[in-house]
């Protein structure tokens, strides 16, 4: 990243390792490279066994580096990059290939047109799926909020004057009446 850095700040080469050393530690350097720079996470094996893909590196990267963290998928199929997706990746890189069958050390690893257009496909489902970090209810929920919460019920006859308890009074649906929050408040006050 230092000589990425270097790259562009200066014009030429550097002379020494001193000329761009700690340079993307720079502020504004850091920013350039921010705008600019997307580092992958890569397993160099064609293809790669699932078990040493280690896309949950993703985000120690992104923590680290401070930079975008893309994926370079060797392994089979399309399941490592839509994983990369789901663990933060803006950038998938898989390679393509007319038929797997042509000679070639990738060859294996790579994919035909069609389950290309399947990844972009699943990719595109997937970070539709990812939502944002916060938990609210979805709009589509809301019609179904009181059908889903509880209210408080009567589980027996209560006279006028008896004690609510946990004998005569307990939770169903729908959740249009008093609310389960108030169940422990309730018990021992009368109706």
């Amino acid at each position: 990243l230092d000589i990425v850095a270097y790259g562009y700040s200066s014009e030429g080469y550097p002379k020494c390792v001193e000329d761009y050393e700690g340079l993307s530690d720079n502020d504004e350097m850091r920013k350039t490279l921010q705008e600019n720079v997307t580092l992958l996470q890569c397993t160099t094996e064609y293809p790669t066994s699932y078990s040493e893909v280690n896309i949950r590196t993703i985000p120690w990267m992104r923590k680290t580096f401070g930079l975008p963290i893309g994926f370079s998928d060797h392994s089979l199929g399309t399941i490592a990059s839509i994983g990369a997706v789901t663990l933060g990746a803006t950038v998938v890189e898989k390679h393509l290939t007319l038929d797997k069958s042509m000679p070639g050390p990738d060859q294996s690893a790579s994919l035909e047109p069609s389950e290309f257009v399947d990844l972009v496909k699943s990719i595109e489902e997937v970070e539709l799926c990812l939502g944002n970090e916060e938990k609210v209810p979805q709009p589509s929920e809301l019609k179904n909020m009181s059908a889903a919460r509880r209210s408080i019920v009567a589980i027996e006859d209560i006279q006028s004057g008896e004690k609510y308890s946990k004998n005569n009074i307990g939770v169903k649906r729908p959740g249009s009446g008093v609310s389960p929050m108030r169940f422990w408040s309730l018990l021992g006050t009368e109706s």
